[in-house]
């Protein structure tokens, strides 16, 4: 049972410290403990709980939309931000917003939202209808509605590439291209994680990837859906990871980091064309939980926001930034490569994926009953080190990873002090003497 938290620990009832080297579920970043946040929480929380967002808005998710949008940058001047309780409800609201969007503009036929295997997009039924990964899903297969034209296609993997890396963003792409021109006009959108998450870890795609999937969905009538749950907010190390590839979607969904933990936050930031479409349509969106824009957890998020800018945060997970922590995990991970247990290490910023094999040169997966990564997490935890464990990178069922998103304050000596007892875990799990 955790008790406190502090920087980049956490403590236990037993008195026992952790160093939280995943950001829990790269969420914090940061850091546990930071005394503006929580004075801002209790500010508000003093002033006004809750209003419902069906009769009242409020000064703090007023001005904390009008940052994020400023945050987002010149592709959503003149947007609108809508806020939920977390990632998940996010997604279902994005994509709630691009079947509406295409009914507004006359395009009633429209309701197919394309995705890609291997891909995770929340756990709510409507998000988990355009995840891929068969771990997660397919228990539930009975509940959603399967048809044809909810295509899930490939997700570019590098270390796994299904193209040997051959002209491989170009191919990549293709398979969305056809997808919607299958869906023809039912495509009402395409969803992707511009650094795949949990699911795949921490996988970047080729350049010129995301550049030409933009590309064919303004070509096919369909909506851009960037899920940056995991990685938007500064943590690949630019204010959303959209950014490295120069793209601006028409839909940026938020969660996890928009808030660094401290209060129950998600967002979609929404594109100008997409707000102007339904307020000289309808004027409304058909659509509502009870805790949008809950006073409090916007509070909280704003106050992130302004810590993370304040402490040039997001510069800190820059990794190609000489100095940064970003660069100094990227350098210190690369180690791992030499363990025998150990396939790839792959990331980006401060969002890192460690892919475990059995065997090196065949990249065969170690049998999923073994439970690999969970043996290393075990490990690591009892070192004082926490990881995020994962299965099914591979197939959506075979093949063990860990996800790495520290804190962005993490320093360059607990940096170094993580990555040895990671290492010493992983040895330890592979039934080797550490060291």
């Amino acid at each position: 049972m955790a008790v406190r938290g502090q920087g980049v620990h956490l403590w236990d009832t037993a008195g026992r410290r952790y160093l939280d080297l995943s950001g829990s579920a790269a969420v914090s970043m940061i850091g546990h403990g930071d005394a503006e946040v929580t004075r801002a929480i209790a500010e508000q929380a003093a002033a006004l709980e809750f209003v419902h967002s069906s009769q009242f808005t409020t000064a703090a998710a007023e001005r904390f939309a009008a940052e994020l949008l400023e945050f987002a940058g010149p592709g959503f001047r003149g947007g609108a931000v809508y806020f939920t309780s977390g990632g998940s409800e996010a997604v279902e609201s994005a994509l709630k917003l691009a079947r509406q969007y295409q009914v507004e503009i006359g395009q009633p036929r429209r309701f197919r939202v394309l995705s890609r295997w291997q891909s995770y997009h929340g756990s709510t039924l409507g998000a988990m209808q355009v995840s891929g990964n068969r771990r997660r899903r397919d228990l539930y297969l009975p509940m959603m509605r399967e048809q044809p034209g909810f295509e899930h296609v490939s997700l570019p993997s590098c270390y796994r590439c299904k193209y040997d890396c051959q002209d491989c963003a170009r191919q990549y792409a293709a398979e969305v291209e056809q997808a919607l021109e299958a869906a023809g006009d039912e495509a009402a959108a395409f969803i992707l994680e511009p650094v795949s998450g949990a699911t795949l870890g921490a996988a970047v795609p080729p350049d010129g990837y995301l550049q030409q999937v933009a590309a064919a969905c303004a070509r096919a009538g369909a909506l851009l859906i960037a899920d940056e749950v995991m990685t938007g907010c500064g943590r690949t190390g630019r204010n959303f990871a959209v950014e490295h590839w120069g793209v601006t979607p028409d839909l940026l969904v938020l969660g996890k980091a928009l808030s660094s933990g401290y209060t129950p936050l998600g967002a979609v930031i929404v594109a100008r064309r997409v707000v102007d479409a339904m307020a000289t349509g309808s004027g409304t969106f058909v659509h509502g939980f009870t805790y949008n824009a809950h006073p409090v957890s916007v509070a909280g998020g704003r106050a992130a926001l302004a810590r993370l800018r304040a402490l040039g945060l997001v510069r800190q997970a820059d990794s190609t930034q000489e100095g940064t922590a970003a660069s100094l995990l990227r350098v210190a991970l690369q180690r791992l490569r030499a363990l025998p247990a150990v396939g790839d290490v792959r990331g980006l910023g401060l969002l890192w994926g460690v892919e475990f094999v059995a065997d090196k040169s065949s990249k065969a997966p170690f049998p999923p009953d073994r439970g690999f990564a969970l043996q290393v997490s075990d490990a690591a935890a009892r070192r004082g080190l926490l990881v995020y464990p994962m299965q099914g990178c591979v197939d959506g069922e075979c093949g063990d990873h860990l996800l790495l998103a520290p804190p962005a304050i993490i320093s360059p000596e607990e940096i170094g002090w993580a990555v040895e007892q990671l290492a010493a875990a992983i040895e330890e799990a592979s039934g080797r003497e550490p060291g």
